[in-house]
């Protein structure tokens, strides 16, 4: 039977998202279910709704990081709140995640820029967060920033999300299974169940 595979989609700038990159490899590698990273900009779908969806200071983003440092406590996952939100410069953190995905040290790069963010307060896309990142997985700065800033990579992340926007992707992280769009770390066991029965009549029942 052919390995089944799932769409990450996901943005750099995403909070949530940070518990979902920390455990990702350990759940592709428990599953067997392979995933897809899709790195898109988020923030052009939100900027074209008009709509930001954690205004700095609101309860809202109050209750987010709370929500985060939960889930984190939960799954062993090391923490250190407050980080800086939003990012200064999602943009560069998002293009130098898709070259790297092209590239293949995309997965790397990406864990080790939440990791400096989420633990150490360094905001992922600007120094000293990028250098570092990129330094601790073995790629050159300059190199890097030239081919994620040239208009090839601009032009392919905007493709990306052009095609997040046609399926109705609304946050990130997201996770589509065979046209099926699960939205939100929390719904990742959902996914996998999905790509393994097509269904979740077979998952464990939980109270929200």
């Amino acid at each position: 039977m052919a390995q089944r595979v799932i769409d990450y989609w996901f943005t750099t700038g995403s909070t949530h998202n940070y518990l979902t990159a920390m455990r990702l490899p350990d759940v592709a590698a428990a599953t067997g279910v392979a995933f897809r990273w899709r790195p898109f900009d988020l923030r052009t779908l939100f900027d074209e709704r008009g709509y930001f969806p954690f205004p700095k200071g609101s309860p809202k983003t109050a209750y987010m990081f709370r929500d985060i440092e939960r889930r984190a406590a939960a799954r062993g996952i090391p923490i250190a709140l407050p980080v800086p939100y939003p990012l200064p410069d999602s943009m560069t953190a998002n293009l130098v995640a898709l070259l790297g995905i092209r590239e293949g040290w995309g997965i790397d790069y990406i864990r080790a820029a939440y990791r400096r963010w989420f633990q150490e307060g360094q905001p992922a896309g600007t120094d000293p967060n990028l250098s570092a990142s990129l330094a601790e997985i073995g790629q050159d700065r300059e190199r890097v920033l030239s081919l994620a800033t040239a208009a090839a990579n601009r032009d392919a992340l905007t493709a990306e999300t052009d095609v997040a926007r046609s399926i109705g992707l609304v946050g990130s992280p997201s996770f589509v299974v065979d046209g099926e769009v699960f939205w939100g770390d929390d719904r990742l066991e959902d996914a996998v169940t999905w790509a393994r029965h097509g269904t979740l009549a077979c998952a464990t029942p939980t109270r929200d």
